[in-house]
Order: C-alpha cells, then sequence, then structure tokens
C-alpha cells in the first residue's frame, strides 16, 4: 500500500517562493512506472492539476499558468517529489495535494492533469499568498 505525505506549505507575500514536498510511504516500492499529478483546490471549486511527472522517464508537465514558475523533481534516494514554487501570485493560493498512480508515460502525459486517474492521495497542504 502506497501512502503520500506531504509537507512544506505556508504563507508567503506575492513573489516569494515555498518548496512542496510529498513523500511515500513505502520506500522499497518501484514506482518507476508512476505518474505523479500536483493538484490545487479553493474553496467552490474542482481540484486543478498543476503540475505532473513521469517518474520513469523524468517527463514534466505544466499548466499553462504555472509555467515558468514551478518546477517539478524526484529524489529517487529518498522516493520524494518536489513541486518548487516560485514568484509566488495570490491566484496560486489553494490547498495542493500530491496524487500518484501507476501510468504509462503515454498515459500519464495524456491524463496528469485529471483527478480522476490518480487513486491516491496525500493529505494536502495549504499555501497562502499574499499581497
Amino acid at each position: 500500500q502506497v501512502e503520500l505525505v506531504e509537507s512544506g506549505g505556508g504563507s508567503v507575500q506575492v513573489g516569494g517562493s515555498l518548496r512542496l514536498s510529498c513523500a511515500a510511504s513505502n520506500p522499497s516500492h518501484d514506482y518507476s512506472t508512476y505518474c505523479i499529478g500536483w493538484f490545487r483546490q479553493t474553496p467552490g471549486k474542482e481540484r486543478e492539476g498543476v503540475a505532473g511527472f513521469h517518474i520513469g522517464n523524468g517527463s514534466a508537465y505544466y499548466t499553462d499558468s504555472v509555467k515558468g514558475r514551478f518546477t517539478v523533481s524526484a529524489d529517487s534516494a529518498t522516493k520524494t517529489l518536489f513541486l518548487q514554487m516560485n514568484n509566488l501570485k495570490t491566484e496560486d493560493t489553494g490547498m495542493y495535494y500530491c496524487a500518484a498512480n501507476s501510468r504509462t508515460r503515454h498515459a500519464c502525459a495524456n491524463s496528469w492533469y485529471r483527478s480522476g486517474a490518480f487513486d491516491r492521495w496525500g493529505q494536502g497542504t495549504q499555501v497562502t499568498v499574499s499581497s
């Protein structure tokens, strides 16, 4: 059973940076086939995919609003995924979740932004950006 544990949220001002972490609970598991999604959600809205990552080939995907500001990376030794968020804007405020599922590279490229494509979720971490 794979569980995801998130950390790293907080409050920053516009232009600031945060790095979110998503650690897998079972480090001995083979995650090479896994697709990872980072989602954010604000009250009354559906979860929005902001970034995706296929662990097997390292391909990263981003929604337009975060391109050039957010970066997904992975530490294979610790089985931890990161979402580096720079130049934060007020509209980046929300609860951020990481999600995972075993997917082919092609399937990940075509589904990373859909919450229904994932069956394992972290508990979420709050990001608040103020002006």
